[in-house]
């Protein structure tokens, strides 16, 4: 038998996830062009030619033990280039010995959660929000907290967040650039969300997950979280700005301003070893150390932002531009789980915003190719007449 909990899970498993194998299976009938499937953000695009270039020079090099085991934290020489990034991009001077190397930023997420939970610990989502959050929280006996962000805007809001702060609060995860809505959170809301925390009785961390932090349009820039949060724990991956999500490459950084700061450090490095990580891979861990300013392609994607929006709001659906991330939050003309089924018979895959335990609405990843964008247009089409929005 497997445990109660896991039995639970398979059950109402990810919407994500079911309409990405609802796509493989509707691929295998009527062909990969005929489908357009916008339901997960997995990058097309090929990494950078730098980071394609420094693959193949560190794989063919006679550098001895490439793959061998290194301290649980990562490489020195690589922490100390993540942290010189983060101290150029910062006014706080990051040290190294607040990186830690980890599998992905999920598994960077797994790490500061084990480090900080004790069990019935509370902490706080806004949604929408990345709903393996919930998993993330629920591995480390944590108890999640939903709060709503404010309709439409998907700004904070920092009434309900005080509202939700209870002695058992411990943490706070935000997500700017935003998955999904690709809302971008100003300076300011960073600041009032850091003086109510501070406000408290007791010490609340701050989780920024940011794997979407390069990926910005029309000019946008992501305020750094390091100039604006005091008991900070960065979470980042390179999956989406170097396009290696399957390499699972990330880090975790703590800020040298966080109160816990010597406790929590090591705590990372302990739990990024306990939970099996073990380390980071060996490989992509020097080949970041060389490329840490290479970016996928921005401006593609931004066009393919735009040619997508225009094609769903021509025909009627209402969304705002999203400022960064990889995809528009578009609302839904009725139920957004029957919303996505009707358009699933058109060939046509989104992902309901119930899925983002904000309902009402539907995602569309837009790092697809270009042709899967333009052809979609007849199915939005289609679907939009059905529902007399054109």
């Amino acid at each position: 038998m497997i445990s109660r909990r896991i039995a639970d899970k398979m059950i109402t498993g990810s919407m994500i996830r079911k309409m990405f194998e609802e796509g493989s299976r509707l691929k295998a009938i009527y062909g990969a062009d005929n489908v357009f499937d916008f339901s997960i953000g997995n990058p097309d695009l090929e990494p950078p030619q730098e980071v394609i270039d420094a693959i193949s020079a560190y794989a063919a090099s006679d550098i001895l033990g490439k793959h061998a085991y290194m301290s649980n934290s990562g490489y020195l020489s690589t922490r100390k280039v993540v942290a010189d990034k983060l101290t150029r991009s910062s006014s706080v001077a990051v040290d190294a010995d607040g990186i830690c190397m980890t599998v992905g930023a999920a598994g960077a997420m797994n790490a500061v959660l084990r480090a900080i939970l004790d069990p019935g610990d509370e902490v706080i989502v806004l949604a929408p929000f990345f709903i393996e959050y919930i998993s993330y929280i629920d591995n480390h006996l944590g108890v999640p907290v939903v709060v709503p962000t404010i309709p439409d805007t998907f700004m904070p809001d920092l009434e309900k967040i005080q509202a939700a702060v209870t002695p058992k609060t411990k943490a706070i995860i935000i997500n700017s650039p935003n998955n999904p809505s690709g809302v971008i959170y100003p300076a300011e809301v960073l600041d009032r969300i850091n003086a109510c925390l501070l406000a408290g009785d007791h010490l609340i961390h701050v989780i920024s997950d940011e794997p979407y932090i390069d990926l910005v349009y029309d000019g946008a820039a992501a305020p750094c979280s390091l100039d604006h949060f005091d008991n900070l724990i960065i979470c980042y991956s390179w999956s989406k700005s170097l396009s290696l999500p399957g390499e699972r490459i990330g880090y975790s950084a703590v800020s040298p301003k966080h109160a816990d700061y010597e406790q929590l450090c090591p705590a990372i490095v302990l739990c990024n070893r306990i939970l099996g990580s073990v380390n980071a891979p060996a490989f992509f861990q020097k080949i970041i150390e060389q490329t840490i300013d290479a970016r996928a392609d921005i401006a593609n994607y931004e066009h393919r932002r735009n040619l997508l929006y225009d094609i769903v709001t021509g025909v009627g659906f209402s969304c705002t531009k999203p400022a960064g991330a990889l995809y528009l939050f578009v609302k839904s003309p009725v139920d957004d789980i029957e919303f996505a089924a009707q358009c699933a018979k058109h060939n046509l895959l989104v992902v309901p915003g119930s899925a983002f335990l904000c309902p009402g609405y539907f995602r569309l990843a837009f790092c697809v190719s270009e042709s899967t964008i333009l052809g979609s247009q007849k199915a939005f089409t289609a679907v939009a007449k059905e529902y007399s929005l054109i």
